[in-house]
């Protein structure tokens, strides 16, 4: 069985989409998480711009080059203090998942957000109420997901509201619906408390929501000054032996794609994780 292995549109730094399409697919990977504003920095993306036309064309240069895009980036603060920031996230994300089959995809994807505008660590986010908020916010994204016949794919994080493997079920028992998915990064609900026993956080993800992972993030980690820091595929700690043995079995051709990788290590970080699939 072969890794189907992809890489985010933006971690390849070309400001033509038409040469970052022609870069990826001669690197032979297979898919992309796409975010408009991030990689079509050329043409409007905001609020209001989305249309079959737009979403058909842009479907149409990576398609041609076999290129699937199976994300598509849509990232926002869900929680945003100013409200109005707020809503106009929320929109942005709705208009997304309207058009999001014109774009070939079924799956947009964002994080949880923070209690404070700026996106820092605070443990005000570990909290009840910020927790409840990240709940509405994903109950009315996933109606509009619903009207659609696409997906909400949430992303958790170690410094988001939700931050563990068991908040992550929560709140996808608390928004009973199929058309809510998990974006899984292995590496972000590691921390410095659990780095050691990473194969058990792995294993309780799998446990608790592994037949709603619908996309698989790969990045590394390090420990450098007491803090886990993030780093390229392949020169860090993860446990890609573990994890590709689990995947293997309960996920087939499950879109794997690469974030936190850029050149001049996105050839090599592609080797690391074909062999690594091929050998678990």
């Amino acid at each position: 069985m072969v890794a189907n292995i992809g890489i985010r549109a933006h971690d390849i730094e070309d400001p033509s989409i038409d040469n970052v399409v022609n870069i990826i697919a001669k690197k032979g990977l297979s898919a992309v998480q796409l975010a408009l504003s991030k990689s079509l920095q050329n043409y409007n993306s905001e609020l209001g711009s989305l249309s079959p036309g737009f979403a058909q064309k842009i479907h149409r240069v990576f398609d041609i080059k076999d290129i699937q895009i199976a994300v598509l980036g849509c990232y926002f603060n869900m929680i945003h203090p100013d409200h109005m920031e707020r809503r106009k996230g929320m929109e942005l994300f709705k208009e997304h998942l309207r058009f999001a089959r014109d774009f070939g995809c079924s799956i947009v994807g964002t994080e949880t957000g923070n209690v404070q505008a700026e996106i820092v660590y605070t443990e005000e986010n570990f909290s009840e109420q910020p927790f409840l908020e990240v709940v509405e916010s994903v109950k009315e994204l996933v109606e509009e997901a619903e009207r659609f016949g696409v997906i909400v794919g949430i992303e958790g994080g170690i410094n988001h509201p939700i931050h563990t493997p068991e908040r992550m079920k929560r709140l996808l028992d608390l928004v009973p619906s199929n058309n809510l998915q998990v974006i899984y990064d292995p590496a972000n609900f590691i921390s410095i408390d659990n780095y050691h026993n990473q194969e058990a956080v792995i294993q309780k993800a799998f446990e608790l929501f592994g037949d709603r992972m619908v996309i698989v993030h790969a990045k590394d980690f390090i420990i450098e000054d007491e803090q886990v820091k993030m780093v390229p595929v392949g020169q860090g700690l993860l446990n890609y032996d573990f994890l590709f043995n689990l995947l293997k079995r309960k996920k087939p051709f499950i879109n794997i794609l690469m974030e936190s990788t850029k050149e001049p290590h996105i050839d090599r970080s592609i080797a690391y994780l074909k062999e690594k699939y091929e050998n678990a």
